[in-house]
């Protein structure tokens, strides 16, 4: 991984169970790039993706982007970035054989495919591969100055990290075909009224919104957080009567866990559950 493109903390979280739990907090590291994806983020993504997975003390992912440095005397600030998108500079003079193939193993699907639930905590710009990469999250929580937008058509391209797709199953036929075929922008109250994004707070308060959250989630049974999750996606590629197969056979199923028993006699005893994890 490289830490100039993708720096990496985590978080130990407090009162959760199994003991040592912790939220990996990634920052997108290129500020002067209002946080671009290029080549080396998908790589240092992709690597911290296969770190989590293997990792069972990681309950939850937060990512976010680096803030602006200060601007030098006399120029103007930089605005703040979630991720403003790919790096263009990497498309030019490209053909289709020179990106397919890095297409195909992106960072997008990366994070899409992880089992451990993840947020996205937008503040600025998330734009083309930002709205993509925040779409890629299970959830998303934003500042009030978030703008998100997928501007490719404006290049003659349209999205291809996933957001055509997920951008429909998240707002909506006409909302996403609006987005994609105009490039235009959405605000984070727009954001927020359509369903882009799960809550809108001051940006003095993202880092402590997304990070409550992230908490909470990192606080239940973690196997039983993995099977809600897998449970939530069946209903993206499933029937809907097949996705109510899915979901009972999986509801049935952890009713051999001990996590399950945990959680019952925790409730009718008044008292918190001390999950063991399976």
């Amino acid at each position: 991984m490289s830490d100039e493109v993708l720096l990496v903390e985590d978080f130990a979280v407090e009162d959760c169970s199994p003991l040592g739990g912790v939220i990996a907090v990634w920052t997108l590291n290129r500020p002067e790039k209002l946080n671009a994806l290029n080549r080396q983020s998908h790589i240092a993504i992709k690597e911290q993706c296969a770190r989590v997975e293997a990792d069972d003390s990681v309950r939850a992912v937060v990512i976010r982007g680096a803030p602006p440095p200060p601007a030098l005397e006399g120029k103007r600030p930089k605005p703040v970035a979630f991720a403003a998108g790919a790096d263009i500079a990497e498309f030019a003079g490209k053909n289709s054989d020179d990106v397919r193939e890095f297409f195909g193993n992106n960072a997008w699907e990366a994070i899409w495919d992880l089992s451990k639930p993840t947020i996205a905590m937008v503040d600025g710009f998330a734009l083309g591969g930002g709205t993509e990469l925040a779409l890629a999250c299970d959830l998303r929580v934003a500042s009030t100055r978030a703008k998100f937008g997928q501007p490719e058509i404006n290049l003659g391209l349209i999205p291809g990290g996933g957001g055509t797709q997920r951008l429909c199953r998240l707002l909506g036929y006409g909302k996403a075909m609006e987005m994609t075929l105009t490039g235009e922008m959405v605000g984070a109250e727009e954001a927020l009224s359509i369903g882009l994004v799960n809550k809108v707070v001051e940006p003095d308060d993202l880092e402590a919104a997304a990070m409550a959250l992230a908490e909470n989630i990192a606080r239940k049974s973690p196997y039983t957080v993995k099977v809600a999750k897998r449970a939530v996606r069946a209903a993206l590629d499933l029937p809907f009567t097949e996705g109510v197969l899915a979901e009972r056979s999986e509801f049935v199923a952890l009713f051999d866990t001990e996590d399950k028993e945990i959680g019952v006699s925790a409730f009718l005893e008044h008292k918190d559950a001390e999950w063991v994890g399976r």
